[in-house]
């Protein structure tokens, strides 16, 4: 006898309930959910708590979504559904869009920074399949030959950037200064400590002349250019 497989934990991966009760939807459940993680973080969100803030039982939550796990799924494919991957034109332009679109997706919502590593089956969600799918046919236009490992190179360089400058923007949310008067504190501090490191002291003086958040957007850029001109030399000749 054929031993019975384990279901794949993935909500994309099992029937959607119907009909679901009107007064409480799966979709109303999950813009609940994506509103108290941008307010408190993936930490404080719990069915229970989010039961409550709907005023219904965590057991009637568990009718349309199974565990923690598949919200948070259904969480992230939700805010994926704000990336904007432009239609035709220069690859390279498009791209760069596409790119900084998902930059500030993230940054909206810092959460997603710290689950997109640990949520590979909600790469089966409709909305970032639909997004992927947007820049296959991109890469595929350009003449790529090889859209879904370019792919991979774009999307793991966007989503470490971002993920480091959401921890960044966390701490300096936690410290209740701006962003500029955090740096100010910082960087007497950071210069005492770069004192005899000639590279990074001129490297914290050069940072002197731009404001915090144009010169993340500087570094963001920068590195993207540099992810774009390498693929660019995977394109065979002429293309």
């Amino acid at each position: 006898m054929t031993a019975k497989r384990n279901p794949i934990p993935s909500v994309w991966a099992r029937p959607r309930r119907e009909p679901e009760q009107p007064a409480l939807s799966r979709d109303a459940i999950v813009r609940a959910a994506v509103a108290m993680l941008d307010a408190e973080g993936a930490d404080a969100l719990s069915m229970r708590k989010l039961g409550a803030s709907l005023n219904a039982g965590a057991t009637s939550l568990y009718r349309h979504v199974a565990t923690k796990e598949e919200l948070m799924e259904l969480a992230a494919d939700e805010v994926f559904g704000e990336i904007a991957v432009p239609a035709g034109g220069d690859w390279r332009t498009a791209v760069t869009e596409a790119a900084f679109s998902f930059r500030a997706t993230t940054l909206r919502h810092p959460w997603l920074a710290s689950v997109l590593g640990q949520a590979g089956l909600a790469y089966l969600g409709p909305n970032l399949m639909s997004r992927t799918e947007s820049l296959a046919a991109l890469f595929v236009d350009a003449g790529f030959p090889d859209p879904g490992n370019a792919i991979s190179a774009l999307l793991s360089y966007v989503t470490g950037m971002s993920t480091t400058e959401a921890a960044w923007l966390g701490t300096v949310a936690r410290s209740g200064d701006t962003e500029a008067d955090f740096v100010a504190r910082l960087m007497p501090a950071a210069e005492r400590a770069a004192a005899g490191y000639t590279h990074l002291a001129d490297g914290y003086a050069a940072q002197q002349g731009q404001g915090p958040e144009a010169a993340r957007e500087a570094k963001f850029r920068y590195g993207l250019e540099v992810v774009l001109d390498g693929l660019a030399l995977r394109l065979p000749d002429g293309a």
